[in-house]
This record gives C-alpha cells, sequence and structure tokens, in this order.
C-alpha cells in the first residue's frame, strides 16, 4: 500500500477578522474570512478551497477516465457552484454542483456521447474528494456533453 503525505504551513497572526497565510507545496496564499460572511474578503477561504478541491479532483478523475477509455475531446471545461447554508448561527457546507462541458471531436458517434455521459457520472464517485465529504455535502452534476461541430 502506497501512501502519499501532504503538508500545509498556515499562519494566523490576529483574531476572527485578520488575514493569514497557508503554504502547502505549489498552494501559496492568504486567507481570510470571505466578504459574505463579514469577514475582510483578502485571498482565499475554506469554502473556495472546498469548493476548488472538488471540482479540480473532479475534472482531472474526468480526464483520466476519458483518455484510459479512448474518447477524444476537444474541449473539457467546468463551472461549479458551492452553496453554504447559514441557520441560527451555524455554517453548513450544503451542497456543490459541478457543471462540466465535454465537447467531443468531430464526427464523435453516438456510442461515444453516451460513453461521456456515463464517465461525467461515474468521474463523480470515483473522485477521491467526492468520496471524503460524502454523506456530508451533496454533490449534484450538470454534465453536458456535445460533438464539435464540423
Amino acid at each position: 500500500m502506497a501512501e502519499h503525505i501532504f503538508h500545509l504551513k498556515a499562519n494566523w497572526p490576529g483574531l476572527r477578522n485578520d488575514v493569514g497565510e497557508i503554504e502547502a507545496g505549489n498552494l501559496i496564499t492568504k486567507i481570510s474570512i470571505p466578504s459574505e460572511m463579514d469577514g475582510p474578503g483578502v485571498g482565499t477561504n475554506p469554502d473556495e478551497m472546498l469548493l476548488g478541491a472538488a471540482a479540480t479532483c473532479y475534472i482531472i478523475t474526468l480526464a483520466a477516465m476519458m483518455e484510459r477509455s479512448g474518447l477524444v475531446k476537444e474541449n473539457l471545461t467546468m463551472e461549479s457552484e458551492g452553496i453554504v447554508d447559514v441557520t441560527n448561527g451555524v455554517f453548513t457546507y450544503k451542497k456543490i454542483i459541478h457543471r462540466p462541458h465535454v465537447v467531443l471531436k468531430q464526427g464523435a458517434s453516438e456510442r461515444e456521447v453516451t460513453m461521456a455521459v456515463r464517465l461525467a457520472k461515474k468521474a463523480e464517485t470515483s473522485c477521491m474528494i467526492s468520496r471524503a465529504i460524502q454523506g456530508n455535502v451533496e454533490i449534484e452534476l450538470q454534465a453536458t456533453v456535445e460533438v464539435a461541430a464540423g
């Protein structure tokens, strides 16, 4: 069994509405509470980072699955949305919505389109981050698959 270990260093110099820093490999950024939650809104925040982790894990997993299946894509983009519920002062990360947009190569068959749709769904349940938050944060998938125009 192989294990991959990741390290993060954090510095938080002040109180709630201060600005800190984190460093984890290539991720070096300022952090603070988002302005939507009455914070300074400097750098990134845990809400964006969870959304980013889920989105990057998903899109990389989907690209790898498409490659292994021999599906040739023209383009793969995605927009994702994180929804945080605030009830009685309690913040709960409620839902993440991924909207991948797959454009297959010109002339792709109906079978290839069907396979791309199937892989888009499978990638969500195969992604390590999706599995880590399963049962705590709902993940919704709104995938679009099309064939490049000629």
